[in-house]
């Protein structure tokens, strides 16, 4: 399946960082966190990636085009240059960098690239700036036997919240912890049919009308997941998932296959 990630943002919440840098390129370990996002994806076998490229699209086409594989991988460089890879050849994937515009949102940005999925009936979408251990196999099966036109993930806050049930007249009926609640947000891990295009009008927030009409004619799916998931939205949010790497807890590496240390062999440029 193709995999439409959405790195067109401003990422304004964490500008200490994208203010330099688109944020799908702000590193995590020695790399950027939109790639540990398409490792998770090719781990599960899926190697056809879409960019919907907006924000600073120059440099995340630079990165992708400038790559080399011994950047992230074990290799020997010996004197008269020659450089030689200690483990076996990276997976290969294709990458198609397609600029959205700049200040697309997310529904926008899909619409912009239906024609790159005119062949597939089911896709994977994400907002390249989150990463899960969900077992996508399992979350792909359910959501093909379910017959729904999309699916996303659904994960509880990763920070505690507490809620307040308020009346009109501002009276407070009750005051908990979002832990003993069953809120659930948008995980932002989709899976969608190429009809989704027949619930979108122009102009249109991804999650706002079209999947409202997805809940009208209960074709929307929420894959509830109770393990690890975190955003990175914030500096708080990237110091916690950095923490994690530095002391190599990553639970978003799929355990039953190898992750690809590769550099992006085609970029395909629209």
């Amino acid at each position: 399946m193709k995999v439409v990630l959405f790195c067109g943002g401003r990422g304004t919440r964490i500008r200490e960082y994208s203010e330099s840098v688109p944020k799908p390129l702000i590193p995590l370990g020695s790399q950027p966190i939109m790639r540990h996002v398409m490792q998770y994806y090719s781990s599960y076998g899926h190697d056809d990636f879409i960019l919907c490229l907006g924000y600073k699209a120059h440099v995340i086409k630079e990165f992708f085009l400038n790559s080399r594989p011994e950047t992230y991988r074990d290799c020997v460089v010996s004197g008269s240059g020659r450089v030689e890879m200690l483990d076996d050849l990276p997976k290969d994937w294709r990458v198609s960098l397609i600029d959205t515009g700049i200040w697309r949102n997310i529904g926008e940005r899909l619409w912009a690239v239906r024609d790159h999925l005119k062949n597939e009936e089911i896709f994977l979408a994400n907002y390249s700036d989150g990463l899960t251990d969900v077992d996508l196999d399992d979350m792909v099966e359910r959501f093909e036997k379910s017959g729904k036109i999309a699916c996303f993930l659904a994960v509880r806050p990763p920070l505690t919240y507490h809620l307040a049930d308020v009346d009109e007249d501002g009276n407070v009926l009750e005051f908990r912890s979002s832990e003993t609640s069953n809120m659930l947000i948008n995980g932002g891990f989709f899976i969608m049919r190429r009809e989704i295009f027949d619930y979108m009008r122009e102009g249109e927030e991804l999650v706002l009308e079209p999947f409202t009409r997805l809940i009208a004619e209960n074709k929307l799916l929420a894959y509830k997941h109770d393990g690890f998931w975190r955003s990175m939205d914030t500096l708080r949010d990237w110091q916690t998932l950095e923490a994690m790497v530095e002391r190599g807890d990553m639970p978003w590496v799929n355990q039953r296959a190898p992750v690809h240390q590769n550099a992006p062999a085609a970029a395909q440029l629209p």
